[in-house]
């Protein structure tokens, strides 16, 4: 028996029904999965059963993957493809770097001149209540934008950072090894509003975590604008949220959604993913302004 799809929401989410990952899928089915992913913005898989060899050789069949250079410490010490999203503590029992990674909406990668165009995370260990992620839909969130605003907004580029990104929680992580990313990881501007390159439709491109102003305006001329496309774009309708099982693997479009992890797990909760990321195109440019 074939594999199968259902609508997990109405603003975006399939989920797959018959996939057994820890077996070589047919080219039928990674199509099938493809084709939910493109036109639902994320795609849930249950009850998957996965080595970090067989995430991987999952998550190829949907591009080249990123060996997260970008976020090098946080790597997976045998699997570069592997980047390690997880509360757990280390071997010398000091507080994981990662435990507070995504608590603000985000598309991944936006800060790099590639951004990542699918992520595919997959849940090793969820506490009893708590750890859900949420996802929104940007392409619905600029299609319901009035006329005007998406004038407003059409030529405009903004600034992402990875600065930006770990700003909430440097407090929790080495500074050492954010020095050290941040060297590698300098300011980009990419387009507000970005075009999907296999659907053509366009979506709103700036995010919390890691848009910083627009350019060719002061961050506080900026703010009002970004603000209001912050709040618009997580307006429920166009929301997901979903509550993890171990063993749940979710693939999300980088390109029409962003997402954040909660953080509503409860004290001693462990929540443990490992994560790919298939590389996209490359976008945007060096931002060398101030």
């Amino acid at each position: 028996m074939g594999i199968s799809v259902r609508r997990l929401s109405y603003g975006l989410g399939a989920e797959i029904l018959g996939a057994d990952l820890s077996r070589t899928l047919s080219d039928e089915d990674i199509a099938q999965i493809r084709q939910a992913w493109i036109e639902h913005g994320i795609v849930l898989i249950r009850g998957q059963d996965i080595t970090p060899e067989q995430h991987i050789a999952f998550s190829a069949r949907f591009g080249t993957l990123d060996d997260h250079a970008a976020l090098f410490k946080y790597r997976h010490p045998d699997h570069p493809e592997i980047f390690l999203v997880s509360n757990k503590p280390k071997a010398d029992g000091t507080p994981s770097d990662t435990r507070n990674t995504g608590v603000r909406w985000h598309s991944d990668l936006s800060y790099t001149l590639r951004p990542a165009m699918g992520s595919l995370l997959f849940c090793r260990e969820i506490p009893e209540v708590g750890g859900d992620t949420m996802f929104a839909n940007t392409y619905l969130a600029y299609d319901s934008l009035s006329e005007g605003f998406k004038r407003l907004i059409g030529p405009l580029w903004a600034v992402h950072t990875f600065e930006e990104a770990v700003r909430e929680t440097e407090g929790v992580r080495d500074p050492a090894n954010i020095a050290a990313m941040k060297k590698v990881n300098r300011p980009v501007m990419q387009p507000m509003v970005r075009p999907h390159e296999e659907t053509g439709r366009k979506t709103i491109y700036v995010s919390t975590g890691v848009t910083t102003h627009i350019v060719g305006m002061t961050r506080e001329e900026s703010q009002p604008i970004l603000q209001y496309l912050y709040q618009h774009c997580i307006r429920p309708e166009f929301v997901y949220r979903h509550r993890w099982q171990r063993n749940d693997l979710i693939m999300w479009d980088n390109r029409c959604t962003m997402h954040k992890a909660v953080g509503d797990i409860p004290s001693g909760g462990i929540r443990h993913m490992h994560r790919t990321t298939v590389l996209g195109t490359p976008s945007g440019q060096l931002y060398e302004g101030a």
